[in-house]
C-alpha cells in the first residue's frame, strides 16, 4: 500500500473488537519495529512501550474506570464515561502504552547543555512520530486504533499494576483491535488557512 493511501486509511476507530489474526507476539514485534525505526532527537531513543493484551489489557481499562470514578461529578456522568471505556477501548484486543524515559531526557539535558531546554519538547516530538508510526503499522495490518490520554490521572495505577520503571512517564494509550464499524467521514479545514508554497 502506498504511504499516502495508508495515511488516508488510518482513522480513529472506536468500534473495536478482539477478532484479530495476529498473535500477541506478532503484534509486539510490529510495535517494536515501528518504535525502533522512528527518529528521535540526537538518536536518544527515549520512547518506551508496554503492549498489553488479554487480562493485562482488561486490567488497564478496569483500573482506568475505577480511577475516573473519583473525577466525574455524578453517577450519570460516570456511566457515560464507563460506557465509552467499555465500548470503545476495553472491547479491543490490546493497548499500547507509550512512555518517555525521563532519565534519558535528563541525561541529554545535562550532557548537551547548549540544547538543554529543547530536549523535553524534542522527546514529545519523538513520541508523536512513534505513536503515528505504530498507528500506521496497525492500520497496515488491518487493525483499528484510537489514541487516548488518560495520563496523568492513571499514572500511579499503571505504574503499580505493570511494574513500570520509575523513570518512565506515561504519555499515551493506544487501544487497538479488529474494526467492527468504520470511522465517520473526516472533515478538513480549508487548505488556504493551513498551507503555503513560497518559491
Amino acid at each position: 500500500m502506498a504511504f499516502t493511501d495508508l495515511q488516508q486509511q488510518r482513522r480513529s476507530i472506536y468500534a473495536l473488537g478482539n477478532e484479530v489474526s495476529q498473535t500477541p507476539e506478532e503484534l509486539f514485534e510490529l510495535v517494536k519495529s515501528a518504535v525502533r525505526n522512528s527518529p528521535t532527537a540526537f538518536n536518544n531513543q527515549s520512547v518506551r512501550t508496554i503492549v498489553l493484551t488479554g487480562d493485562a489489557h482488561e486490567k488497564l481499562w478496569r483500573l482506568t474506570a475505577e480511577r475516573l470514578k473519583q473525577e466525574v461529578p455524578d453517577e450519570e456522568a460516570y456511566n457515560n464515561t464507563l460506557a465509552k471505556i467499555n465500548n470503545a477501548f476495553r472491547v479491543g484486543f490490546g493497548t499500547v502504552l507509550f512512555f518517555t524515559d525521563t532519565s534519558i531526557v535528563k541525561s541529554f539535558e545535562e550532557n548537551v547543555p547548549l540544547y538543554a531546554e529543547n530536549f523535553y519538547d524534542w522527546s514529545e516530538q519523538g513520541h508523536g512520530i512513534a505513536e503515528y508510526a505504530t498507528w500506521l503499522a496497525l492500520t497496515e495490518a488491518g487493525l483499528g486504533a484510537s489514541l487516548q490520554h488518560y495520563n496523568p490521572l492513571i499514572d500511579k495505577q499503571v505504574s503499580e499494576a505493570f511494574d513500570v520503571p520509575a523513570s518512565w512517564r506515561l504519555r499515551a494509550q493506544l487501544p487497538f483491535g479488529s474494526i467492527e464499524a468504520p470511522a465517520a467521514d473526516k472533515d478538513y479545514v480549508a487548505d488556504e488557512g493551513r498551507f503555503k508554497l513560497i518559491k
